[in-house]
């Protein structure tokens, strides 16, 4: 797949690779991570199975990522989520299966909320919704937290490359989706991985949003060495083998 470009209904230019499907099947849209895209490995892999298997398949960078436009800087959850909920409108056609790592299964959970009659199904790799309040401004010290409200931002040391920028716009749009404070109404399959060593997203938080799910066809399956990543050989499978659960379960 080539990258393209296609403009957001907000006016944001985001890059996107994509095949369709054949025969009637679904679309699996992958939705990355906090600062990641779509060239990373676990996305290139769901693209490479739906190929293989005669599923499409949408990869996208949200804006301030990757090879889309804009700032990353400049990015909330309302953004992302408006990105997302583009690239389905405009990317694809007929039931999509949206397969979401991280923040990405914060997305994914957003846009099945505000899409019920196109995603039939979720696949989401340590996902972490809420994680700007509960995860992210708990884990800030007092001075982080003063310095996001009195400048606008502070930097956060990350295992992965250069510090996050934590902004206030961030921290306080976050603040308007939480979702594990009440009922996720959503009732197709559903398929978690969760690490349960992963030092970003906490395996409780995964127990939680599986609380919260209100389908009766939600699996949660905790890897006792897991990471955040989940990108070794065997999580690959994994994450392989629960698209193809979905794919099988949403009816398609």
């Amino acid at each position: 797949m080539t990258t393209e470009y296609f403009t957001s209904p907000e006016g944001r230019r985001l890059a996107f690779r994509k095949t369709p499907p054949v025969n009637g099947g679904p679309t699996l849209i992958w939705l990355s991570g906090y600062r990641s895209d779509m060239s990373g490995g676990k996305a290139q892999a769901v693209k490479s199975w739906a190929w293989e298997t005669g599923n499409g398949a949408v990869l996208f960078d949200y804006s301030g990522h990757g090879e889309s436009d804009g700032r990353f800087e400049d990015g909330t959850i309302s953004t992302w989520r408006e990105d997302a909920l583009a690239a389905i409108d405009t990317l694809s056609e007929g039931p999509v299966i949206l397969v979401g790592s991280s923040m990405g299964g914060w997305i994914a959970l957003l846009a099945a909320l505000a899409r019920p009659q196109r995603v039939k199904g979720l696949v989401l790799i340590a996902p972490a919704p809420d994680f700007t309040e509960k995860l992210m401004w708990a884990g800030l010290s007092l001075d982080q937290q003063d310095e996001v409200m009195t400048k606008g931002v502070t930097l956060r040391p990350s295992d992965y490359g250069t510090p996050d920028p934590v902004t206030k716009a961030l921290i306080e749009d976050g603040r308007n989706w939480q979702l594990l404070d009440s009922p996720i109404e959503f009732d197709g399959p559903v398929r978690i991985l969760q690490g349960m060593e992963d030092p970003d997203v906490p395996w409780p938080h995964a127990l939680e949003l599986n609380e919260r799910l209100t389908s009766s066809d939600t699996v949660l399956t905790l890897i006792k060495d897991g990471d955040h990543r989940l990108s070794r050989d065997q999580d690959m499978a994994r994450l392989i083998a629960a698209c193809a659960e979905v794919v099988g379960r949403s009816g398609m």
